[in-house]
């Protein structure tokens, strides 16, 4: 399964990639992550809970970043099993221009499938993959759009209540 697409964010790049490299936004955006831990430099696990038809599997997984290019994009490499589901195995390209302060986040996927997901076509497979997309990107999108303002005010908040009376 390939998918490809782009989304505009009304952040800087820089806030983008800072967004795109937080676990605790990823974990907020992925629809259905119930854990995002850093392992590693690059490298994360994760435990997603996906419903494709009528198939519902907890998948765990690992994630490496590949490909660096701070802070224009990288290449997602991950893998997942979801038991008796089956698995998920698959890399996303992820590419990142800014003009006139809108970030333009391009993706292409590709992805293979094995098991009960596997059997259940790739029509309904990619229906489910762009919904899950969507909801990432509309998730994402807010929280990379507040990422800045929302890390100064925590570091402005911090930084008062340094301040000895």
């Amino acid at each position: 399964m390939d998918m490809s697409g782009s989304q505009q964010i009304a952040a800087s790049m820089q806030q983008v990639w800072d967004a795109l490299n937080d676990p605790e936004i990823l974990k907020a955006s992925i629809h259905g992550c119930e854990s995002l831990t850093a392992t590693g430099e690059n490298a994360f696990e994760a435990i997603v809970v996906a419903k494709v038809g009528p198939i519902k599997a907890r998948f765990s997984g690992k994630i490496q970043l590949q490909d660096i290019d701070a802070p224009r994009g990288y290449v997602i490499v991950g893998e997942g099993n979801g038991g008796i589901a089956g698995f998920a195995k698959g890399k996303a390209a992820v590419c990142l221009t800014e003009e006139a302060g809108v970030t333009t986040l391009n993706y292409q996927v590709e992805a293979n499938l094995g098991g009960k997901l596997a059997q259940l076509g790739s029509r309904l497979v990619g229906s489910v993959a762009k919904k899950e997309a969507d909801l990432f990107f509309a998730a994402f999108t807010k929280h990379a759009g507040n990422y800045g303002t929302a890390r100064s005010e925590a570091n402005k908040f911090e930084t008062l209540e340094a301040i000895p009376e």
